[in-house]
């Protein structure tokens, strides 16, 4: 029976574990039906190993549901960089590591003196073709440089290290604290200050989502997918859990500016209509061939997003028209003015009209009224009349006006 080890292999199971399991508390230990429970406890153990200071634990009906509970406004390092820390090695990996930095401590050589040079000094029998890809991995992080002389590739160890850009370049210290805790920039500012040996002890962010790093794989092979104006197929899970293939054309990442959550915007082309995927809720992600009608796509989203209210397409094909919401304001001109601010700031497709002394109309046209109505229900106490083409949403706000009346009055 292998041994309990905090290394990992799969990055994109022990994200699932994490995500399912202990930020979103979807799952507790007995609801656990991949594979055996002592999987299970491995991870669980392999997370609050990383994790533990923020780890909460609560009894439910359900049985031990665990979750992780911080204040992302007040934490200098994002906790959940530590699983990208945490990726296994085999033996010749670690002992490659150190000896090829020794053999290249100043000296420039090709993969066969590499390779001899192993044997000689260590007294190691490594393949030549093993030496080269672990020389080639190392030129792509930029630990080696690689030069070609005659037909031979030349190794050399990098000059480059965080110390000395820190020491040469003045502000970059503190310019890689600043975004260390950035979407953009994060894992990569994060390792740079570890590398270091230093920590970011200057700036906090008030809204900071920590829980972007756990997609930042996703995110990194969807930017290389619309670079390339490629098609691709992802594996969505959605609330239930179940799993759904999808093939399309990412064109956009959308990031809600309410509740942070990013999204993939793709067009389907066996649908033909647009449509935007939670990055949380990607399981993979993979390239397939060239789009030749991507541009064409792109423009089309383009006059797609002045419908949007957030991120939903609503149900409709291609540009095809979405609803009008119209709701009617009673707002103190005089003594209200921040409200009809926050309107006019809020607004984003739609248009404000003053139609009377202290009463004010908005309409908007929108692909999904639906994902208007949070918004709107921020208006409740002020909203005079409200109507819209999709006469479902509009009698549903009247109900949840009503009951939430009803409930009021009860605790009156």
């Amino acid at each position: 029976m292998s041994g309990f080890s905090e290394l990992i292999k799969n990055f994109d199971k022990t994200r699932d574990y994490i995500r399912d399991f202990f930020i979103y508390g979807f799952k507790v230990r007995n609801e656990f039906t991949g594979k055996s429970s002592r999987t299970y406890d491995d991870e669980k153990r392999r997370a609050e190993s990383w994790l533990g200071d923020i780890f909460r634990y609560d009894n439910t009906r359900r049985g031990k549901q665990v979750s992780i509970t911080v204040d992302s406004g007040h934490i200098a390092e994002n906790p959940l960089y530590s699983a990208y820390y945490s990726k296994s090695f085999t033996d010749n990996d670690i002992k490659l590591h150190f000896m090829l930095m020794d053999i290249l401590d100043g000296r420039s050589l090709n993969v066969h003196e590499i390779t001899e040079a192993l044997n000689s000094a260590y007294e190691q029998l490594f393949d030549e073709q093993t030496v080269r890809n672990k020389l080639k991995e190392y030129v792509t992080e930029g630990i080696f440089i690689c030069e070609k002389k005659g037909r031979a590739d030349i190794f050399t160890l990098s000059a480059d290290t965080a110390e000395s850009f820190f020491t040469e370049y003045e502000g970059l210290e503190d310019a890689v604290k600043f975004f260390s805790e950035s979407p953009e920039f994060g894992v990569v500012g994060n390792s740079i200050l570890r590398t270091a040996g230093i920590k970011n002890d200057i700036f906090l962010n008030k809204h900071n989502y920590i829980v972007h790093t756990l997609e930042d794989t996703i995110l990194l092979d969807l930017l290389k997918i619309m670079e390339e104006k490629r098609l691709a197929a992802i594996t969505n899970f959605g609330r239930g859990g179940k799993a759904s293939e999808n093939e399309g054309v990412p064109l956009k990442i959308f990031s809600s500016s309410q509740t942070g959550r990013r999204y993939a915007v793709m067009y389907l082309p066996k649908y033909k209509r647009y449509n935007s995927f939670r990055l949380d809720y990607i399981k993979n992600v993979t390239p397939l061939g060239i789009c030749g009608e991507y541009d064409d796509y792109a423009e089309k989203l383009s006059r797609c997003e002045e419908k949007c209210f957030g991120v939903s397409f609503g149900e409709r094909s291609g540009e095809g028209a979405g609803g009008i919401f119209r709701m009617v304001l009673s707002i103190n001109e005089e003594s209200e003015g921040f409200v009809l601010d926050r309107l006019s700031r809020e607004k984003r497709c739609g248009n404000i009209r003053r139609i009377d002394e202290n009463l004010f109309e908005y309409t908007a046209e929108v692909f999904d009224v639906n994902e208007m109505m949070s918004w709107v229900k921020t208006f409740i106490g002020r909203i005079v009349s409200a109507e819209s083409t999709n006469k479902q949403v509009t009698d549903k706000l009247y109900r949840d006006i009503a009951r939430m009346k009803r409930i009021y009055r009860r605790k009156e």
